[in-house]
């Protein structure tokens, strides 16, 4: 299986992108799911997706990527949260059977 690289992102790269990064992380080891994760910030996110291979973000996509992006509000609003890790978990398994 290959190992995924994720970017997490929010506004300043800080504070709720940190809050998302440990629950992917979570997420992630709970259903085997290998990945680097790389927090940053969203302006950065443009530059830094030929190197990965989706994004999750806790702000608004300031454009469209090459990459699959996941808006993820509700890690943080607690609203929709078991749909949004069945989208993230979906996601990286597609990308990781490519």
């Amino acid at each position: 299986m290959k190992k995924l690289n994720v970017l997490v992102a929010c506004g300043a790269g800080i504070a709720t992108s940190t809050v998302v990064m440990k629950k992917v992380e979570d997420l992630f080891a709970e259903n085997n799911i290998d990945a680097n994760l790389i927090q940053i910030k969203i302006a950065e996110a443009a530059s830094k997706q030929d190197d990965a291979d989706m994004l999750i973000s806790t702000t608004v996509l300031p454009t469209e990527y090459k990459i699959p992006a996941i808006k993820a509000m509700g890690f943080l609003t607690g609203l929709g949260v078991d749909k949004l890790q069945d989208e993230i978990l979906t996601k990286a398994r597609e990308i990781q059977a490519q």
